[in-house]
């Protein structure tokens, strides 16, 4: 197969997720697949209470948007497939987002790999469905995708994505194949004071998006010695009907408990707090926040850091920054603890 086609097959996977976010002309085959991925997206919002219609909504906007023929072309542009030699892959996926190991699986099968999924209990629906989609669009897929319950067998090597404890089992485990292994990561804010109205509202989004559960959510803010959290609570105020949703309201209430059982210092608007601590891992409902005094000391800090952090929020603070409200729409080059997968696939 050529790698062409296997672009070809995935620019039409993205138009299929578009028909779920809006309305164009779905051709016959779409027509076959549409009312069976209706179901699987049921399924995946009743047996996981953090999948809102919103959130997968959101996901497949943001794989719509990525699957483009130009971003495909963009992205292997940069890579040498001529001389790949074809082995099997196996991906151990998270499941704390909607599709969250898709660029995982993306990548394994556009090198010409063969992948080898064991999926996360909680997010278990959506992706075999689309496997079986990509087949029909492109049957050279067929026999190169396989997913798996059981133990893992049979591969060359491994992406697995877990917390810091499993990642040492995954370390110790897998320490015989070549790997790609991504421990607990969490993404940062830098403010200024100086930020607008619209960069508050959309740092937002990139803490409130998903509950806050993705790596690439903001769970801590860095901020100058005399900041002022008006301008912020202002900023994040159009995401107050998020305590309406049950899962979320009753972990702020449990969280806001414990701080004030534990005489912790806060503060809250009603749907989220803010709390001082050097931690990066914040827990739902709740952002992190650490003072800084220069910008050059904080450099210094979050470079000392940087296995921790999976994306800096700021405007003008560093060449590698995301502005506001980015965090959760990656392009298919931005790659996850900024290990280049594709890379690391043609090399094997």
């Amino acid at each position: 197969m050529e790698l062409q086609q296997r672009v070809n097959a995935f620019v039409k996977l993205g138009h299929f997720l578009s028909l779920f976010t809006a309305s164009p002309k779905a051709n016959d085959i779409d027509k076959a697949f549409i009312d069976g991925f209706k179901l699987q997206l049921k399924l995946a919002q009743e047996h996981n209470g953090w999948f809102t219609k919103n959130n997968l909504d959101f996901a497949l906007q943001s794989w719509t948007d990525a699957l483009s023929e130009d971003n495909l072309n963009k992205w292997t542009a940069n890579y040498n497939f001529d001389t790949v030699n074809p082995q099997t892959i196996a991906i151990i996926m998270a499941g704390n987002i909607p599709l969250v190991g898709f660029h995982d699986f993306l990548s394994v099968l556009i090198c010409g790999h063969s992948v080898l999924v064991k999926q996360s209990s909680n997010d278990k629906h959506l992706l075999p469905y689309l496997a079986k989609y990509l087949e029909l669009l492109e049957p050279n897929f067929k026999g190169k995708i396989t997913f798996t319950e059981d133990k893992l067998e049979n591969f060359d090597a491994v992406i697995a994505t877990g917390s810091n404890n499993t990642a040492r089992y995954f370390e110790y485990y897998f320490k015989d194949k070549p790997s790609i292994i991504r421990k607990n990561r969490n993404s940062v804010a830098i403010l200024t004071g100086n930020e607008t109205h619209e960069q508050l509202e959309a740092l937002s989004d990139d803490i409130f998006r998903y509950y806050g559960l993705g790596c690439r959510n903001v769970s801590k803010i860095y901020i100058p010695n005399d900041y002022n959290f008006d301008a912020f609570f202002r900023g994040v105020f159009k995401w107050k009907d998020i305590i309406n949703e049950s899962k979320y309201a009753n972990n702020y209430d449990y969280n806001k408990a414990v701080y004030i059982m534990s005489e912790f210092d806060m503060l809250e608007n009603g749907f989220l707090m803010v709390k001082e601590d050097q931690s990066f891992g914040s827990p739902i409902a709740t952002v992190f926040y650490e003072k800084y005094s220069d910008t050059e000391s904080l450099k210094q800090h979050l470079e000392s850091q940087k296995d921790n952090i999976q994306c800096v929020v700021a405007d003008g603070f560093t060449d590698s920054e995301i502005p506001f409200g980015k965090t959760q729409q990656p392009q298919l080059w931005d790659y996850a603890d900024s290990v280049d997968t594709v890379d690391f696939l043609l090399k094997l």
